[in-house]
């Protein structure tokens, strides 16, 4: 009778030290990418470099394509799609994987630097879900670009290094806080106040200087005056920036056993990395493979780098014309034949918070890769709903290949909900289904992922591409 009843157990009990060894060097590897790979720029720029050591080139380096050529485009230097052009006629569809390159943060407002009292602050916006308390008094760093009025761009990260500072939003102290700690959790920490401490020192004046001409803001004055020294700009050079506050962390092994990895971003960085390494690994597929990182999707997947603007249609139509077969419809018949994997990360089950689940369709960390049949909220508003044929056809693919999985929604009903890629690729006519690494304190500072699921989602996704 047990032969007849699915099992869900931990991954681990049936890894041999061979096997082990592997899950761990991967981790390792994708430790040292998370931690020079912070923000969804720097995500394009080392992915294409590793892209390129692989043998992948700019589409616009090709006049023509041809089955086994590799091929990258980079959108606005926050979007990358791989492709590796495949041995069977395209028209039969697309094999892809999506995952999203942009991550949980604070930005910095057009107009950042102030000073209030004997400090000087950056004035940030939050982006994506977060609980703002979980931001305040931990180490946090600066990275992005600055682009002078010029068209100068100024490659801005700070505060990584052991050598260089780093940033702290402060907090009221316990002795002094019975009025913030009568306040609800979403409330104690107010958006306007998490704004970044960067300076204390005065800028010192000339005493013969006119009164007139004294900067009240000393501090501000200071600060701005080493940015200048630093980097070369004036206050009007925020402006035109996109600079985002991240922690500092370092992404590292969590646990006596070294089971499990600690980073901040791993929504949906876990992802990227893994779906990364499965394209490079692989020659010659038999459909034409496709692997993208979108930017945006914590916001909506809104704008031209997001998931919902029509590049990566053109990529692909980039991709017809230089196959030399391109017509009028050709496009959505491809997408309309095509299977994707939406890989996004999912709720890994916190036994100290539990009761949020419901256990027997729940993501468990150190169970394999958990995946999605639709995500949503309440009455599965705003999902993707995979059909019974296409969760058949993945089951069968992990099944061949001894890959383990398990299927899982995203917390009880009407407890919540979220939403990934997977519905914009649907409205496409795409087969697609969501399917990622289960994760603990999603979208908080420090995220927390199995190095067995991590491994077991790169085997996914490279046989989901070989099929």
């Amino acid at each position: 009778m047990s032969e007849l009843l699915s099992k869900n157990k931990s991954g681990w009990e049936n890894v041999d030290d061979e096997t082990k060894t592997n899950i761990f060097n991967f981790a390792d590897d994708y430790m040292s990418f998370l931690n020079i790979s912070k923000t969804e720029r720097e995500i394009v720029s080392n992915a294409t470099l590793l892209a390129k050591e692989k043998g992948f080139k700019s589409l616009d380096e090709y006049s023509e394509l041809h089955p086994g050529d590799k091929v990258y485009y980079v959108n606005r230097n926050k979007n990358l799609y791989l492709a590796i052009i495949g041995q069977d006629d395209i028209e039969a569809g697309l094999n892809i994987i999506g995952a999203h390159a942009d991550s949980p943060r604070l930005d910095l407002k057009p107009n950042p630097l102030y000073q209030n009292g004997d400090f000087a602050y950056l004035n940030t916006h939050y982006y994506g879900g977060i609980k703002k308390y979980q931001w305040i008094t931990i180490p946090l760093s600066i990275h992005g670009v600055i682009v002078k009025e010029n068209g100068e761009k100024i490659n801005v990260s700070i505060g990584e290094s052991d050598n260089e500072p780093v940033f702290v939003i402060t907090d009221l102290l316990p002795h002094l806080a019975k009025a913030q700690q009568q306040k609800k959790l979403s409330e104690a920490i107010e958006a306007e106040k998490l704004d970044v401490v960067v300076g204390n020192i005065p800028q010192k004046e000339d005493d013969s200087s006119d009164e007139k001409d004294k900067c009240p803001d000393k501090i501000k004055e200071n600060i701005m005056k080493l940015l200048n020294k630093k980097y070369g700009i004036t206050e009007e050079d925020f402006i035109s920036s996109e600079l985002e506050v991240v922690p500092a962390f370092k992404a590292r092994t969590l646990g006596f056993d070294e089971s499990l990895v600690a980073a901040y971003g791993q929504d949906d960085k876990v992802c990227v990395y893994s779906s990364l390494r499965a394209i490079l690994n692989i020659e010659n597929p038999k459909r034409t493979a496709i692997c993208l990182f979108s930017d945006k999707e914590e916001i909506g997947s809104m704008g031209n780098t997001g998931m919902q603007s029509h590049v990566f249609d053109t990529f692909v139509s980039e991709l017809l014309n230089k196959l030399r077969i391109n017509r009028p419809n050709l496009l959505d018949k491809v997408f309309c034949n095509s299977k994707m994997l939406s890989a996004d990360v999912d709720a890994g089950v916190d036994p100290l918070y539990q009761d949020v689940n419901d256990l027997g369709n729940a993501g468990f960390i150190g169970h394999g890769i958990a995946v999605n049949k639709y995500t949503g909220a309440g009455g599965k508003y705003d999902s993707s709903d995979a059909n019974a044929e296409y969760i058949a056809f993945i089951r069968s693919i992990f099944n061949q290949n001894n890959i383990k999985y398990q299927l899982s929604e995203l917390g009880k009903v009407d407890a919540g909900g979220g939403g990934t890629i997977a519905y914009i690729l649907a409205n496409k006519g795409v087969d697609v289904i969501d399917c990622g690494i289960p994760v603990l304190s999603m979208h908080s500072p420090y995220e927390v992922t199995s190095k067995f699921d991590i491994y077991e989602a790169y085997k996914a996704y490279q046989a989901f591409f070989n099929n």
